[in-house]
């Protein structure tokens, strides 16, 4: 029996994950929300490393907020710079594999085409900067890590997103205001929970960095366009689109990831 904890446990993917575990035969789970368990805190992994005696760990624990992280990096880097070494670390001390959530907001969003695995990252803000930050720790300390870089990440079940924001806000009958200024790809969490389990967990990838998406691209005002479709929503809010986007942090242009 595969022995697998799950940190961040209440995020919308930590959430999705605790769904997909029902049906998972294959291992037994340890869910724990970052209020249970602190990943910047290393004695606090030291004592459940201990414990657990895991074969995985999928981090699923971040600061996400875009704009605060502009703000307050060092509370960014805290979680999601410092806090990857500490996992690295620990799971390098317990024999344990690291899987890690990271970003399309590591690429700078200049390259025409969709980024691959090979692209080199430039960050354009404090977010993007602590993850890749993040990523570096992994790789130097732990050989045994799955970087998984997502994208435009939701679940229509959980958590504050876009897609339950736009749901909520056309039943609401309040007007949507979407840029176009932006091109990705969005990603449900139930695909990339089934990955996660199914390919990497049970499919024994080679370990090391890879882009996972829903593989359509669009912008955000597309991306609107398709919840609202989905819905039986078209028609009944008025969708403007809306080029002037304004957002303190800088956001790359294209983060499509191949």
């Amino acid at each position: 029996m595969i022995k697998i904890l799950v940190t961040g446990s209440t995020g919308q993917l930590g959430l999705t994950l605790q769904e997909q575990a029902e049906n998972f035969l294959d291992g037994s789970f340890d869910f724990k929300a970052s209020e249970e368990l602190d990943i910047t805190k290393l004695k606090e992994l030291e004592k459940i490393f201990q414990k657990g005696k895991y074969d995985f760990c999928i981090n699923c624990a971040a600061y996400t907020n875009v704009e605060q992280a502009e703000k307050h990096p060092e509370e960014a880097f805290k979680v999601n710079a410092e806090g990857a070494k500490n996992l690295a670390a620990i799971c390098k001390a317990h024999k344990a594999t690291l899987i890690h959530i990271s970003t399309d907001y590591v690429f700078d969003g200049e390259k025409e085409t969709p980024y691959t695995v090979e692209d080199q990252p430039n960050p354009i803000n404090e977010y993007g900067r602590s993850k890749l930050a993040g990523e570096k720790f992994i790789q130097q300390i732990l050989p045994n890590h799955h970087i998984i870089r997502t994208s435009w990440l939701y679940s229509k079940k959980y958590g504050h997103n876009f897609y339950r924001t736009i749901v909520k806000k056309a039943l609401a009958g309040k007007g949507l205001h979407i840029t176009d200024a932006q091109k990705g790809c969005p990603t449900n969490t139930e695909t990339l929970a089934s990955f996660i389990l199914e390919e990497i967990v049970l499919g024994k990838k080679p370990f090391g960095v890879y882009h996972f998406t829903d593989g359509k691209p669009m912008t955000w005002y597309e991306f609107a366009q398709y919840i609202l479709e989905e819905k039986g929503l078209k028609g009944k809010v008025n969708l403007v689109l809306d080029s002037n986007y304004r957002t303190f942090a800088k956001r790359p242009k294209n983060s499509v990831l191949s």
